[in-house]
């Protein structure tokens, strides 16, 4: 069998529960987990050692990283972001913004898994309901459209309730998925980080990354799921 590792982490633009801005702790924490695929969310470009926020996590951890900005403030770019050491072979970002909110998207990525075509969508929804009940609506279009033999979808939801009609059609999709506290980092009362895989079969386990370092490099604790893939 193979075993693939996948994660999301709201990364709070480098900023710990400390208030202090220091890309390195992101970047250990990143190293700790080991991901082969990581979503991120709250990337913002900092000027780093003379590299932008993202491609010195990308050097750091020996990842492709694939940026998704939603926001564009001159430099300051801000949004989603994959890092994977995986084979890239298609990107998409897609804008799920509405009209007087924040902007918001998702990132698209086809990927080599062993010869299978694995399609990871990477997202973080807006506050509002209505917001989060659209834009799952589109991404879910997004996924019945994609040809692939393994779908992820993961990110920070913003869904705290459990019993919400996007999270419904999220489990009719996918099958339901466990819910696990992760934010505020150093206390986690909410589940609003989520991985969910298709088949649900290949997830052989979901943790969150709790290490001393984890609970105050940002204000979200990082999620990870274990995929078990026979072998091609």
């Amino acid at each position: 069998m193979k075993l693939v590792r996948l994660a999301t982490w709201n990364i709070h633009a480098g900023v710990g529960g400390d208030g202090r801005f220091d890309p390195g702790r992101v970047a250990e924490v990143l190293g700790e987990m080991e991901a082969n695929v990581t979503a991120l969310q709250e990337v913002e470009h900092h000027d780093v050692d003379g590299a932008d926020l993202l491609d010195y996590l990308g050097e750091k951890t020996g990842r492709t990283a694939i940026a998704g900005p939603t926001l564009l403030r001159g430099t300051r770019h801000y949004g989603n972001a994959i890092l994977t050491d995986l084979s890239v072979l298609a990107v998409n970002r897609i804008d799920l913004s509405m009209s007087g909110r924040e902007p918001r998207g998702a990132l698209q990525v086809m990927l080599d898994c062993d010869g299978r075509r694995m399609q990871v969508v990477a997202t973080h929804l807006g506050l509002r309901p209505g917001e989060r009940r659209r834009q799952v609506r589109h991404i879910l279009d997004v996924f019945e459209t994609g040809g692939a033999q393994i779908e992820v979808l993961l990110g920070d939801l913003n869904e705290w309730f459990l019993w919400g009609r996007p999270l419904r059609w999220l489990h009719r999709h996918f099958a339901p998925a466990r819910h696990l506290r992760t934010y505020p980092a150093r206390l986690p009362l909410l589940a609003l980080d989520r991985i969910w895989v298709r088949p649900h079969t290949a997830v052989a386990g979901l943790r969150t990354h709790v290490s001393p370092l984890a609970r105050i490099a940002s204000d979200h604790l990082p999620l990870i799921a274990e995929l078990t893939l026979p072998e091609c």
